[in-house]
């Protein structure tokens, strides 16, 4: 059954290539891919509403909501083991390895498997968001659908962006956000004009789903109740500094917990258990970690935050309005450690709301704060939704998708200037102490996904294994002069490696060194190759990549370099010559898609 659908949607897809241009047939199919994604995040998003809600309505005890958070762990655990083969490579970072390394391929699993395991995270009450999932399942939408339509990598890698595109922005209900997002985190490559048309047409696309079928009170907007006033700058400057270095704290501490407990050595339903016994008492503590916590974002933003949600109730006996300060900025110190604990637990969420959610009591905390004093009266909805834009630009590293998205859920551009200035500050800061988000690190680190880099980039997508040149002779060092002058008639190579009686490598010998003593054949029987031979100026492995190749050859000054398993058995020799021919075809690839 499947396969006959599959082809009768390849035939009308034929017939529209057929009938349609490019530009007009990679629309069609940007829209179609704005639409899945769209319904997917439509899907997500209304199954953790309806799971919160659902939770929220238990008649048995005000707490038996501390439960649910191990619950979800455990259920997530089981469908990763039972039903999607053990593992499930998570979030944005999977997309972007997925860009650079799999040729913008995505498993068809993905379009399904966050959804479901997200869904029981986030809606059973653990600490993340589900913005992350949300861009991987629209990220495998957009890579399945140009699969069926047989595309080549670029627009492959442009309907990945769409699908991610698309589920930002209706969530969000934010198109600009969703187009900026797809070009400042996953295009990190390139980016032409062109692009941009099939963006934002899935973005439409993806939008029009939520609102037609989302109720209004599930998106996430606010309403502005006071406007910019330029004699705050000096504070949103100050708020720009203090949201750098609360993502530069959020980034390590998140980093720490989820290595802390992913690493233990348990088994892995004992550590969701032990995750959520964690997350209960951090719950029972601070009530508003609870879930993705858009509600009580809401609270803050719109200024209608008059009182504390202590269990405990020792935060009552401070004077009120010291009462919410403190629980307030504890609120953005655990923050990061309920994340870690939920995705370390094995639960599957991604920080782009925890940040939003940082950013927004945290603005809220340093106007209250100053409020306090006296002596000042700053807006603290506005600090609320400008320190939003402040620690996503910090902790995701994208500071353009932070000021649009909050500029456009406050329907209106009144906050932008603040905004620029604190998301810039912010990540201005963040860049200083670390170079990549604490998502990608590790990944760029090793090469694994594309940065803002281009030649790295480009050299990413270059394997050793096609440069090499392994039809190169080899002569034994005991060997003598006249064996490498029989070796010399017989090639047309100038460059040749030495290896001992183990077939080991020792050195290479090059033409232009002993050429004067090719033609004195009294010498022949006289001089070993152990004595023509040298040292290479650098050696190459098999398994490094293509940046490590290439610092070598800038350091050794060399146009060849040999190439040596990690027993030491010669392999073949590199030319930088071949390296640059192929950086060169792969650049002038990159022009316009149309």
């Amino acid at each position: 059954m499947n396969r006959q659908i599959k082809k009768i949607y390849r035939y009308f897809s034929h017939l529209l290539r057929v009938r349609l241009s490019k530009v007009q047939y990679m629309m069609v199919v940007s829209v179609i891919v704005g639409l899945v994604s769209g319904l997917a995040a439509v899907l997500l998003k209304t199954l953790v509403h309806y799971v919160q809600h659902w939770i929220a309505i238990i008649p048995v005890s005000r707490f038996s909501y501390l439960l649910f958070p191990a619950i979800g762990l455990i259920l997530t655990v089981f469908v990763i083991n039972h039903f999607l083969g053990g593992a499930l490579e998570k979030g944005i970072p999977m997309v972007l390895k997925a860009i650079a390394r799999k040729s913008s391929f995505i498993p068809l699993r993905h379009t399904y498997a966050h959804i479901i395991t997200s869904s029981l995270t986030v809606g059973m009450g653990g600490s993340v968001g589900l913005e992350a999932p949300i861009v991987a399942t629209g990220s495998a939408v957009g890579s399945n659908i140009a699969r069926l339509h047989e595309l080549n990598y670029r627009e492959r890698t442009l309907l990945v962006a769409c699908g991610a595109a698309a589920g930002i922005a209706a969530v969000f209900n934010a198109p600009i956000a969703g187009v900026i997002f797809a070009i400042e985190v996953l295009l990190t490559d390139a980016i032409v004009v062109s692009y941009f048309i099939p963006l934002i047409t899935a973005t439409v696309t993806g939008i029009l789903c939520a609102k037609v079928i989302l109720n209004e009170s599930i998106l996430f907007n606010f309403t502005l109740k006071q406007n910019f006033n330029y004699y705050n700058t000096p504070f949103y400057i100050l708020l720009g500094v203090l949201a750098g270095f609360v993502s530069l704290y959020y980034a390590r501490v998140y980093k720490k917990t989820e290595v802390y407990i992913h690493h233990r050595k348990m088994n892995a339903y004992v550590k969701a258990f032990f995750g959520g016994l964690l997350l209960m008492g951090i719950y029972f503590l601070f009530p508003p970690l609870f879930g993705e916590g858009y509600e009580h974002v809401k609270v803050i933003a719109n200024d209608s935050m008059d009182s504390v949600s202590d269990n405990t109730t020792i935060l009552s006996y401070l004077q009120k309005e010291w009462g919410i300060i403190l629980f307030t900025g504890l609120i953005v110190l655990m923050k990061p450690v309920a994340a870690g604990i939920t995705n370390g637990g094995g639960g599957n969420g991604g920080n782009f709301a925890p940040s939003l959610f940082v950013g927004s009591y945290l603005g809220f905390f340093f106007s209250k704060l100053c409020n306090a004093t006296g002596w000042v009266k700053l807006p603290e909805g506005n600090f609320s939704l400008v320190g939003m834009a402040g620690v996503l630009s910090g902790i995701m590293y994208c500071p353009l998708t932070g000021i649009f998205l909050i500029a456009e859920i406050t329907n209106g551009y009144e906050l932008f200037i603040p905004l620029m200035i604190v998301s810039s500050i912010a990540f201005f800061i963040v860049k200083q102490y670390e170079r990549y988000s604490m998502d990608t690190k590790q990944l760029a680190e090793e090469g694994q996904i594309f940065t803002h880099q281009k030649e790295k980039n480009i050299l990413t997508t270059i394997r050793l294994q096609d440069m090499l040149q392994d039809n190169y002779d080899t002569i034994m060092m005991d060997k003598k002069l006249g064996d490498l002058v029989d070796l010399v008639k017989r090639s047309e190579k100038n460059i040749y490696a030495v290896v001992d009686k183990n077939e080991k490598f020792t050195g290479i010998i090059e033409l232009n060194d002993v050429k004067q003593k090719l033609f004195e054949p009294q010498l022949f029987d006289a001089i070993s190759i152990k004595h023509l031979m040298k040292k290479p100026p650098a050696v190459l492995y098999d398994d490094e990549n293509m940046l490590s190749v290439m610092n070598k050859f800038d350091v050794s000054h060399s146009w060849y370099l040999p190439v040596l398993t990690k027993e030491k058995n010669f392999v073949g020799f590199i030319s930088k010559t071949k390296v640059f021919n192929k950086y060169r075809e792969i650049l002038a690839e990159q022009g316009d898609l149309y």
